[in-house]
């Protein structure tokens, strides 16, 4: 089949429009007799070109030290990741329009879907989302279309850019949100517990929350599920490995980016958002599911199933209008949490968090306060004396991009949000905190 974007009428309204009479005439103007292709230089080969291109690199004024988190990560990628995703049979990003021929990257994402359940100790997951925020905004619309209630109450300790995004969702939508506000940093448990009612269809939480506090929210939750109201939580992957999961504590929702499972930091993306929930509500998801199931001669196969999407059924049963997945970045984290295994997340788990521990202590010991009440999980609130502002410009002058001021998100002007990985040594912590101690 020929490909015509444009009808000859089209092209001749598209050129009425430029007040031309052909679409050569856009080209007129340049200056192409006046350019002297003399003056350019002769071709060079591969390995000059690439020299070339490392030299420029080298310009580049490079970070010695990062403690930006937030929601996004810096963690140790195996070598493994990259072998094993960048093999051609599995170097696609997107879920097959004819799976059965494509019995290979169905299984993977079915081993995917096995893993992400396993994870957060729920019974079903899809085949990946674009990322974290659309996954929680997706959460709160299957929460509307379950209860058939109008009120979504959500806590202001989930991130704000989550929030945003949420809200960005609903703004044409006959709903009403509710957001909490914290005490401190901390979620306000009892303003949240009068809020739910019989009008409220879900309650919206992030544990550890965006200030990196970890709570045990399951007597919310069967508060909650007396009233008929679902508990959505947003949960930051890496942390399951000792943090209590989203099943353990009755949540009915998680959700969360899949960007710290094997994924680099990549100026934005692409990254992957998860959604995993009990099985009552499995038809009310959003996306694809990967099912298993047997052929005709009794063989092993993999189909994709439970597809309510506009392309499917009649678009106002649609669950969802996502329609794709981010397929190569779930794989990634499939084989990322294959590598580590049950016993490596955990011990991955207690490194991030006894690292982000003694970089508390190190604070401390220089008078500076640490916001958060209880337990945190590789991230935390530092409150400085002076503008947070001054201080993220002293450090970034050395290197340093010393994590996240939180007036940007309307926080206080003397907070920062600070992150520490395993990648961060010991002797690096220390390092940073001497710099740090000279500038206060």
């Amino acid at each position: 089949m020929n490909f015509c974007p444009h009808t000859p009428e089209d092209i001749k309204e598209m050129c009425s429009a430029c007040n031309i009479s052909d679409p050569d005439d856009l080209f007129k103007g340049l200056p192409v007799e006046d350019i002297d292709f003399k003056k350019l230089n002769k071709g060079i080969s591969e390995f000059e070109g690439y020299n070339n291109i490392l030299d420029l690199a080298k310009k580049n004024n490079l970070l010695s030290y990062h403690f930006i988190g937030g929601g996004l990560y810096d963690h140790i990628i195996p070598s493994v990741v990259d072998f094993t995703t960048s093999r051609s049979e599995f170097y696609t990003a997107y879920t097959p329009y004819q799976p059965e021929c494509s019995q290979g990257t169905l299984q993977a994402l079915f081993e995917y879907q096995t893993a992400i359940c396993n994870l957060t100790d729920l019974d079903v997951t899809n085949a990946s989302l674009y990322d974290g925020g659309s996954a929680l905004a997706e959460a709160v619309l299957m929460s509307l279309r379950i209860t058939k209630r109008e009120k979504i109450v959500m806590d202001k300790s989930v991130n704000p850019i989550y929030r945003n995004i949420v809200k960005t969702y609903l703004k044409f939508l006959p709903y009403e949100l509710i957001e909490v506000e914290t005490n401190g940093i901390e979620p306000d448990f009892e303003k949240i517990k009068s809020l739910l009612d019989s009008d409220a269809a879900c309650f919206v939480f992030q544990n550890p929350t965006f200030y990196g506090s970890v709570h045990d929210w399951t007597d919310l939750i069967s508060v909650a599920h007396e009233k008929g109201v679902l508990a959505i939580a947003s949960v930051y992957p890496i942390s399951l490995g000792i943090v209590k999961t989203p099943g353990q504590m009755g949540v009915d929702i998680a959700t969360g980016d899949g960007q710290s499972l094997g994924n680099p930091l990549s100026f934005g993306g692409p990254y992957f958002g998860f959604l995993v929930t009990k099985k009552a509500y499995i038809r009310n998801m959003p996306g694809r599911i990967v099912g298993e199931t047997v052929d005709r001669n009794n063989k092993r196969a993999f189909v994709l199933t439970l597809q309510a999407r506009e392309q499917h059924i009649k678009r106002h049963r649609a669950t969802s209008n996502i329609c794709s997945n981010e397929g190569l970045c779930a794989l990634r984290a499939l084989v990322y949490l294959c590598s580590l295994g049950k016993s490596g997340l955990k011990e991955l788990s207690l490194l991030n968090f006894s690292k982000s521990e003694y970089m508390k202590e190190k604070l401390s010991k220089l008078g500076l306060k640490i916001k958060n009440n209880g337990t945190t999980f590789n991230e935390f609130v530092v409150e400085f004396k002076k503008p947070a502002k001054d201080i993220f410009s002293d450090l970034l002058s050395k290197n340093i991009a010393f994590g996240i001021p939180l007036y940007i998100f309307g926080g206080s002007e003397n907070d920062i949000l600070i992150n520490v990985t395993e990648k961060m040594s010991k002797e690096k912590i220390d390092n940073v905190c001497s710099i740090l101690e000279a500038i206060l």
